[in-house]
C-alpha cells in the first residue's frame, strides 16, 4: 500500500472521526502526516498514535495566524510539502427562522474560509514540491439542500466551485486539486443531526439511512477515496468532485 510514501501531507480536522481515518490512511500509504486540529492535544495524541514521523499542531482554522504557522510547522519538520487534505468542518442543523446570523457565518468561516486560508498558505510549498495535490472534503450537501442544514448545505456547495476554480488557476504550479463529497458516514456529527432529522422526517434516521443509501460510510471508506486523489494514479484528475455516498444522490424515490 506504499502508493503515497514519502508524501509530506497536512490533514486539517484529523484528530477523530474522517479526518483521522484520512490521516491515518496516508500513513499506511508511507506519508508523513501533520495532524491539525483545534484541539492540540488530540491532534498530539493522534500523531503519537499514527508514528512515521508525524506531527500534531493546534490550530484554529478561523484564524490566518494559526494556518500559517500550522504550514510553517509542517514544511519545517517534513522539509517540504506535497499534499494538503482541507477536512476541518462544524455543522449547526437548525430551521433557517431559528438560525443566527452569527451561526451562519461560523459555519461559512470554518468549512469555507477555513479551506481558502490552508490553500493559500500551502500552495507557495505545493508549488515548490513540483507534484503538489489538495484534496477537498465537500459533501453530497454540498450537491443538493436538505432541511435543518441551510448553512452547511451552502458551505459544502462553496467548496466544490472553490475546489473547481482553484484547480484552474493552480494547475501551472502543477497543483491538483479535487473534492470528495461524502454521504452519511457514522461519526460524531453525524449523530448529532439525528435527532433533529427525525424531529422533521417521518422515520426514524437509522431507516432513513438504510433506505437512501443502503447503510453508513464509515470514515475509512472516504479515507480511500481522498488516498486515491492524492495518488499518482490520479495524475489526470482535476477540478473534480466524487461522490461516495452509496448512490444516495442517485435515489428519487
Amino acid at each position: 500500500m506504499e502508493d503515497l510514501f514519502g508524501r509530506r501531507a497536512i490533514v486539517s480536522g484529523s484528530a477523530r472521526g474522517i479526518g483521522f481515518a484520512i490521516a491515518s490512511r496516508l500513513v499506511a500509504g508511507g506519508a508523513k502526516v501533520a495532524v491539525v486540529d483545534l484541539d492540540a492535544q488530540g491532534a498530539n495524541a493522534a500523531a503519537r498514535q499514527l508514528g512515521n514521523g508525524s506531527i500534531g499542531v493546534g490550530c484554529d482554522v478561523r484564524s490566518d495566524a494559526d494556518v500559517d504557522l500550522a504550514v510553517a510547522r509542517a514544511v519545517e519538520a517534513f522539509g517540504g510539502l506535497d499534499l494538503l487534505v482541507n477536512n476541518a468542518g462544524i455543522e449547526i442543523a437548525k430551521p433557517i427562522i431559528e438560525l443566527t446570523s452569527d451561526e451562519f457565518s461560523q459555519v461559512l468561516d470554518v468549512n469555507v474560509t477555513g479551506t481558502f486560508r490552508f490553500t493559500k498558505a500551502a500552495v507557495p510549498a505545493l508549488a515548490a514540491a513540483g507534484n503538489g495535490a489538495i484534496v477537498v472534503v465537500s459533501s453530497v450537501a454540498g450537491t443538493a439542500g436538505g432541511p435543518l442544514v441551510s448553512a452547511y448545505s451552502a458551505s459544502k456547495g462553496a467548496l466544490i466551485r472553490f475546489t473547481e476554480s482553484a484547480a484552474i488557476e493552480l494547475r501551472q504550479a502543477g497543483i491538483r486539486v479535487n473534492a470528495v463529497c461524502p454521504g452519511l458516514v457514522r461519526t460524531e456529527m453525524a449523530e448529532r443531526l439525528a435527532a433533529p432529522l427525525e424531529a422533521v422526517a417521518p422515520i426514524p434516521f437509522d431507516d432513513l439511512v438504510a433506505l437512501k443509501q443502503g447503510r453508513f460510510g464509515t470514515p475509512a471508506e472516504i479515507a480511500e477515496s481522498v488516498a486515491f486523489l492524492a495518488s499518482d494514479d490520479a495524475r489526470f484528475i482535476n477540478g473534480a468532485h466524487y461522490l461516495v455516498d452509496g448512490g444516495l444522490t442517485a435515489n428519487l424515490f
